[in-house]
């Protein structure tokens, strides 16, 4: 156990501090920029908000995560440059960041106190998560002590992430003399996260008669998106203070500090609702992939379908219109409502339309294919062809004009490999990739409450790639409201066939799309990553062999 600096007594006088919890996105691998930030964010706190300390996420300095960035021989070089830069800089208000740190030749994740130009305090984070996915064990070593520092003349425990997951961290700090604990977050967003976040966050903090900071990561990073979401709970557990999710910001919150630290208790943000929250995802996860990664502009199809529609509605919310590009391809299965459904929305959002037929370019694959398909029937191969020509035409838009296609396929499409492999799934961002079928209609119906721009009858209509005449979606799939089940206990929870049965499905459809599920992962191996927002998604959480003997009944 680590206690530096002067702690209080009973006796000494009650203590005023402001703290800012500085509520930031930071790009991963951008060491320089991210220090700047750091610095801008920290004078910024001072002069507007005449912060004491300022409070960064988990791994600000390099970003979470950096992955096997961490294995690059100048990592130590160039974040012992960030942090001389940090403290010469001699900030007015004492700074908590977060960092890759090597301490006798190990790795590991830090928090780090600079206070008048001087490094402090280190503490080495103790829960180094190694599922879902995180791979901290892969790059970091696990820290053993509880550390406490006098920061601003109060005893301040120092947590990282998962150490509020376990008893020790928090109690350690609080036997030790800390009247604030301070915890450097960078957790993910999920569906049903938050509610627990906030239970731990009450329950370390009652028990152990300390107030806890949480202070979280906000933005995207690849496929995760972060929301933020700082937070302040006092010694009896009570909630006090809350920033907004899914938003930038600086928040400053003020503690009397004497036998406790009380913090100023301020009104509190209506929580978001589930649709709310992962529609505020999705824009998240598309803004930060397409800026962070230089693209001018997004490019995708527009069927006149529900995904495609909200895929629309998404991108327009997260880059504004002018940088949204919206093409409808029709064939000649193509409905005339399809057509009017998508210029409508087009033209309600006031993004780039237009309008080019796949029958010449379909008709030009055919005529080449004529011989070697002599003598065979049509089949679901005809229909393959019209989505790889469409697919042709998103790509070489992309090229030419240097914008990201954005693919449409939900999550249920992608279980069952209701998706073609160069065609639909042609592109570098999937939007849609973790969101059920019978979610995408609730976050539709959510995004028109807030302005109506996805015409009804897209919402209402059966689904139906409209690949072959009249075709619907549930001609060949269990109904969206059977199958989004099913595929939650297979997918989310690893169920097996008989366990789901049990749970009062068919055994015909459990089996069936089991079977889909396992078939199809060669897939999915293939796809554009896309945002997360479930516990379990495609990737990295879910790591299935292709080749494979596994039997799912049992």
């Amino acid at each position: 156990m680590t206690v530096s600096g002067n702690t209080q007594s009973s006796s000494t006088p009650p203590h005023k501090l402001r703290v800012v919890i500085a509520q930031q996105d930071f790009l991963v691998g951008d060491i320089p920029g991210n220090t700047e930030r750091i610095i801008d964010a920290a004078k910024q706190a001072y002069a507007q908000e005449e912060a004491d300390m300022v409070v960064f996420p988990e791994m600000c300095l390099t970003g979470y995560s950096p992955e096997d960035l961490l294995f690059r021989p100048s990592l130590d070089l160039r974040v012992d440059e960030a942090l001389k830069r940090l403290q010469n800089e001699k900030l007015e208000a004492a700074i908590v960041i977060g960092a890759p740190l090597r301490s006798e030749g190990v790795l590991y994740n830090a928090a780090l106190v600079i206070e008048g130009g001087e490094i402090t305090g280190r503490y080495f984070k103790r829960v180094t998560p190694n599922d879902s996915v995180f791979d901290e064990k892969r790059y970091f070593e696990a820290g053993s002590e509880a550390v406490v520092v006098s920061v601003c003349g109060v005893p301040v425990g120092l947590t990282i992430g998962d150490d509020l997951s376990v008893d020790g961290p928090v109690e350690e700090s609080a036997a030790a003399g800390a009247k604030l604990v301070l915890n450097l977050s960078a957790s993910p967003f999920t569906i049903h996260q938050r509610a627990g976040r906030k239970s731990l966050l009450e329950r370390r903090a009652s028990e152990n008669q300390v107030s806890i900071i949480y202070a979280n990561l906000v933005g995207a990073q690849d496929e995760l998106a972060y929301d933020g979401g700082a937070m302040v709970y006092d010694p009896s557990g009570t909630l006090a203070v809350a920033a907004p999710r899914f938003t930038e910001g600086l928040y400053p919150v003020d503690f009397l500090c004497h036998k406790e630290c009380q913090p100023a208790t301020q009104a509190l943000p209506a929580e978001l609702s589930l649709e709310e929250s992962v529609y505020s995802a999705l824009v998240a996860g598309v803004r930060d992939y397409v800026n962070k990664n230089g693209f001018k502009s997004v490019v995708l199809g527009l069927s006149g379908g529900l995904d495609s529609a909200l895929a629309l509605a998404v991108a327009g919310d997260a880059l504004g219109p002018e940088r949204v590009r919206a093409v409808m391809m029709p064939f000649r299965y193509t409905s005339d409502i399809s057509l009017i459904d998508a210029e409508a929305q087009a033209e309600t959002m006031g993004v780039q339309y237009e309008v080019h037929s796949i029958e010449p370019l379909y008709d030009a694959f055919m005529e080449a294919l004529a011989v070697p398909f002599a003598g065979t029937t049509p089949d679901t191969t005809e229909q393959n062809l019209q989505a790889r020509v469409r697919g042709v035409v998103l790509m070489s838009l992309s090229n030419k004009f240097g914008s990201l296609v954005l693919t449409t396929g939900n999550k249920s499409e992608l279980a069952v490999g209701y998706s073609t492999l160069y065609g639909d799934m042609a592109g570098g961002f999937d939007v849609l990739k973790d969101v059920p079928k019978t979610l995408a209609f609730r976050l539709a119906r959510y995004r028109n409450s807030v302005s109506a721009i996805i015409p009804e009858r897209v919402i209402t209509r059966p689904p139906s790639a409209e690949l072959a005449p009249d075709q619907k979606d549930e001609d060949n799939l269990p109904g969206y409201d059977v199958l989004d089940p099913i595929l939650h206990l297979y997918v989310e929870k690893d169920y097996s066939a008989d366990a789901i049965v049990a749970e009062g499905y068919e055994r015909a459809d459990v089996e069936r799309v089991v079977r889909l599920v396992d078939l199809n992962e060669y897939k999915r191996r293939q796809a554009p990553i896309g945002v997360r927002i479930t516990e379990r998604a495609f990737g990295k959480d879910r790591r299935y062999p292709i080749t494979s003997g596994w039997k799912s009944g049992r």
